[in-house]
């Protein structure tokens, strides 16, 4: 296979181009700031060394969030101690501030109700509607056939409206017994 080297460019392109991403599926499977941060670094630092062995033929989005999703699932390996909660990234867009306030509630409702999920659900609900990528994408980032990202992603949105409906019921029983 031919040598491919990133130059100080590319990687500074790449970084810019993909860390905020890198750092949003990161956080979401591991649910930890701090390890998310490190994931992030430790994702393109890995990019960067196995540059060579990357398919330029094909998107570089997939190649880099399996290297995020592994490194993740990896460190979790190690910090299985780790449960801490934090709020999703918003995005760059400039907002109203009620905007945002709706924004951040909405986010915090929905990353509750995500966090509950299994590692494998949390993973695919992440792919599918934090990256955006599509069920091929997904399938391959995780290294599993595109049925079960299927059913996975099904599971975890059935799993997803059943707390959803709990959540409701739960908040309107607090305000009936106020």
């Amino acid at each position: 296979m031919k040598e491919y080297l990133i130059t100080e460019l590319q990687a500074r392109e790449m970084f810019e181009e993909h860390s905020t991403y890198v750092y949003g599926i990161a956080l979401m499977i591991t649910k930890s700031p701090t390890l998310a941060d490190d994931i992030t670094q430790d994702t393109f630092l890995r990019t960067y060394a196995k540059y060579h062995l990357y398919d330029e033929s094909k998107p570089i989005r997939p190649w880099l969030y399996r290297i995020t999703v592994n490194m993740a699932r990896n460190t979790l390996r190690k910090k299985t101690w780790m449960r801490l909660l934090s709020v999703v990234p918003d995005s760059k867009r400039e907002l109203s501030a009620e905007s945002i306030v709706m924004q951040n509630a909405m986010h915090l409702q929905l990353w509750s109700l995500v966090i509950r999920l299994s590692q494998k659900q949390r993973e695919v609900v992440t792919l599918h509607y934090y990256a955006e990528l599509a069920l091929p994408e997904r399938a391959s980032i995780l290294g599993i056939p595109l049925g079960t990202c299927k059913s996975r992603l099904h599971a975890a949105l059935e799993k997803l409206r059943l707390f959803n409906e709990l959540e409701s019921e739960l908040w309107e029983l607090r305000e009936g017994l106020k």
